[in-house]
C-alpha cells in the first residue's frame, strides 16, 4: 500500500501534501496520442517544433498534468473540477515532480486543491487548481481492504 493511499485511510484536511516524480518518454506521448487522437505535429515533427521556437517535440500537456490523476487516484478523489495552466514545454527525458496540497476542505468532504508540476531544473510546468470530493469513511474503509 503506497503512503498517499495510508495517509488517506487515516483521513485527509487541509494542508494535506503529497509529492510524486515521473520521466516521460517520446513512447508516453505516441500513446497518449493514440489514446487521445491528438497528433498535434508539435509532439511528432522536429522541423514543426522548431518552427515554434522549441528546441525539440514535446510532450502532450495533458499526459503530464495526468500526473494529477495518479495522485487523486491514490486518495480516491471524485474531480469536479481542473483548471490548467501550462507554462513551460515538458520535452522527452524530462523528470516532473507533482507537489499537491489540498487546500480546502469541509465537513461534507467537498475539498479543494493546487498542484504544481516542476521540472527537474525547478522550472514550474504545470500549474493547476482542483475541485472535488475527499473518501468519507465508508470509502476509506474500502480502500483500507484494497
Amino acid at each position: 500500500m503506497t503512503e498517499i493511499r495510508e495517509k488517506t485511510i487515516r483521513g485527509l484536511k487541509s494542508g494535506d501534501a503529497f509529492s510524486i516524480t515521473r520521466t516521460f518518454t517520446e513512447s508516453d506521448t505516441v500513446a497518449f496520442g493514440e489514446i487521445s487522437r491528438d497528433m498535434n505535429p508539435i509532439h511528432y515533427d522536429e522541423r514543426f517544433a522548431a518552427a515554434k521556437d522549441f528546441r525539440g517535440k514535446i510532450c502532450h500537456g495533458l499526459l503530464v498534468g495526468g500526473m494529477i490523476t495518479e495522485v487523486g487516484g491514490q486518495i480516491g478523489w471524485l474531480a469536479s473540477g481542473m483548471n490548467f495552466r501550462f507554462r513551460r514545454p515538458v520535452y522527452f527525458g524530462d523528470t516532473i515532480t507533482c507537489e499537491f496540497t489540498i487546500t480546502e476542505a469541509d465537513e461534507r468532504n467537498r475539498a479543494k486543491a493546487e498542484a504544481v508540476l516542476s521540472n527537474q531544473h525547478g522550472e514550474v510546468v504545470i500549474e493547476a487548481w482542483l475541485s472535488g470530493v475527499l473518501p468519507g469513511q465508508a470509502e476509506r474503509t474500502i480502500l483500507a481492504q484494497t
